[in-house]
């Protein structure tokens, strides 16, 4: 099973951003993103590329049922 994780981004470099969730932080390409994201939105992550850009209160639900089932703390 995949897994694909809300991330906020931080910082945009060309075709790869920062995205930040809990601490971690990770770079990501953008090659396959639906919306070009900016700083401060929220984009899916799976495998290293931002698939879709979120809207912040949907990804902020996402992430709270992702702490609730597997009792993370993420924000």
């Amino acid at each position: 099973m995949c897994l694909a994780v809300p991330m906020e981004v931080t910082a945009i470099n060309e075709k790869v951003a920062d995205v930040e969730i809990g601490g971690v932080t990770r770079q990501v390409r953008l090659d396959l993103i639906d919306a070009a994201p900016a700083i401060g939105d929220f984009v899916i992550v799976h495998a290293g590329f931002a698939i879709r850009r979120l809207d912040r209160e949907d990804a902020l639900e996402t992430i709270k049922l992702f702490q609730e089932g597997l009792n993370l703390e993420l924000i």
